[in-house]
């Protein structure tokens, strides 16, 4: 086992993943670099709690639904009850060494995270950002939500994105504790981008072959991406950026 071995721990959150759930567990667990994963069921309707314990994830549930950011701090917040339980003589043992975000929906395709792992772990970057493939299943979107991002990020930052939406990030303790309190539901990735470069840490994007369910372009997905229009917007203008002024 190497030095950079299970010194990484998974915070999963997702809701109505019980048909995925299970494949995305057992892919993650399987990293050399973790030593453990914490699933966070933010008010699932299905098995999905029960089918992530079954797939040995530590599960936290929400009895309602509360949004992205809340799942992740949960999640977060039981990574360190469960680090400071394991090793309770050791005051720094509350943190791992990295976090690693996970979508839920990811399957087998979770097996190929370990790359976002390794400039964290080394010191090279504080935060690092999964860049997907073209989806095997197109989105219906048109790209609006994703331009918004990139462009406040940039405008407040200097950085440009490739992918600024992407949830699979892992981060150094530094990296969290940079950006808490999450900012709102889906406003969480942007603002971690923002907030993290703000408090002068590296963030890089790393290329990942990564497959997930993609949002269609029904009346769900048109709504699900008008709650990330607002949250996204509200992320970047809580952070300074104000779009009706020009310069």
């Amino acid at each position: 086992m190497s030095s950079m071995a299970a010194r990484v721990a998974v915070v999963v959150p997702c809701k109505d993943e019980a048909e995925r759930i299970a494949d995305t567990v057992a892919a993650v667990r399987a990293l050399p670099q973790v030593g453990r994963v914490v699933v966070v069921d933010d008010g699932s309707t299905d098995d999905t709690a029960a089918v992530a314990e079954a797939a040995g994830a530590s599960v936290v549930r929400h009895e309602q639904n509360r949004g992205k950011a809340a799942a992740l701090e949960t999640g977060v917040a039981r990574v360190r009850e469960l680090e400071r339980a394991a090793a309770a003589d050791d005051p720094d043992a509350a943190w791992p060494a990295a976090l690693l975000f996970v979508d839920g929906d990811l399957r087998e395709t979770a097996a190929n995270l370990g790359v976002l792992t390794e400039a964290v772990l080394t010191g090279d970057a504080a935060m690092t950002i999964a860049t997907l493939p073209a989806q095997i299943t197109a989105g219906g979107g048109r790209g609006l939500v994703v331009g918004l991002a990139r462009d406040g990020i940039e405008r407040l930052t200097g950085f440009r994105p490739v992918q600024p939406l992407s949830g699979m990030r892992c981060l150094s303790p530094a990296a969290y504790d940079a950006a808490t309190p999450l900012a709102r539901g889906w406003g969480v990735e942007t603002a971690l981008t923002v907030d993290v470069l703000r408090a002068g840490l590296v963030v890089r994007e790393v290329p990942c072959d990564l497959q997930h369910r993609v949002s269609g372009s029904d009346w769900r997905g048109q709504l699900h991406r008008a709650a990330q229009y607002r949250d996204v917007w509200l992320a970047l203008v809580r952070r300074g950026w104000r779009p009706w002024q020009r310069g």
